[in-house]
């Protein structure tokens, strides 16, 4: 009897907010699928039925990658496809999916991620920063290893990205200001293509200052002028003359 052919995980993005986002192709592949992962299948359910697509859902997500993906792969071995879609955006950019797609790729399972959606390329084109070279750090470590983290980042010369929830942006913006100093420029998007999608520019200082009036609400991408930026604009203000 022929073994069954080898099936395909599919990595699809979803809108991270206006759901005009998700694309046709994105659409007929979850209509496609034999199974579709979620990240958290509550919140992808309501999605799912605005585009009417009814196909099976399983939870996959940070807590049971690792084991739900000995029987993922069991599942793509048997020729099934599988699509794997995160609460928003692009798996696998600070979501699940990582494990899961190299664990496919050891058992030589085709991988296919769609493009589409993710949150950070939109916030570094609206930032104004240089974009031909950057650095994606995505959320920072809670604790260990976040002043660590800082102290290498403070000398990086590409625009730096980060992720950052809603209760920890004003600690985060205190913290920028001690390691990469106050008056580092600073752009920071939320609610990015929904109704309330805001950019707010300045140095840290202002940046803070103003979240510190206004409503803080929604997921926050940071993008951060690189340091040979910062420096580039202190040497056309003050000259670059050598010290006497």
């Amino acid at each position: 009897m022929d073994q069954p052919t080898t099936g395909k995980l599919y990595l699809v993005p979803t809108p991270i907010g206006n759901l005009e986002d998700m694309t046709f192709r994105a659409i007929r592949v979850l209509k496609e699928a034999d199974l579709i992962l979620a990240e958290d299948t509550r919140t992808s359910a309501p999605m799912l039925k605005h585009f009417d697509i009814q196909n099976k859902m399983f939870a996959h997500h940070q807590h049971n990658e690792h084991q739900s993906s000995n029987e993922i792969i069991k599942f793509l071995l048997m020729g099934q496809n599988i699509a794997l879609i995160s609460d928003a955006g692009t798996p696998a950019i600070s979501d699940p999916g990582f494990f899961l797609v190299r664990e496919a790729l050891k058992f030589n399972i085709a991988v296919e991620c769609l493009p589409g959606a993710t949150a950070f390329v939109p916030a570094l084109v609206n930032s104004g920063f240089p974009t031909d070279k950057f650095c994606f750090e995505g959320f920072l470590p809670l604790k260990k290893g976040r002043q660590t983290r800082y102290k290498f980042l403070a000398t990086e010369e590409r625009t730096i990205i980060l992720y950052e929830s809603p209760h920890r942006l004003l600690k985060t913006l205190e913290e920028m200001a001690t390691y990469f100093g106050a008056d580092r420029q600073l752009s920071v998007s939320r609610e990015l293509t929904k109704m309330f999608e805001e950019t707010v520019r300045g140095t840290v200082t202002e940046v803070k200052t103003y979240f510190e009036t206004h409503p803080i609400k929604g997921e926050f991408v940071i993008c951060v002028a690189g340091a040979e930026e910062v420096e580039g604009k202190k040497k056309k203000k003050y000259g670059n003359e050598e010290d006497d």
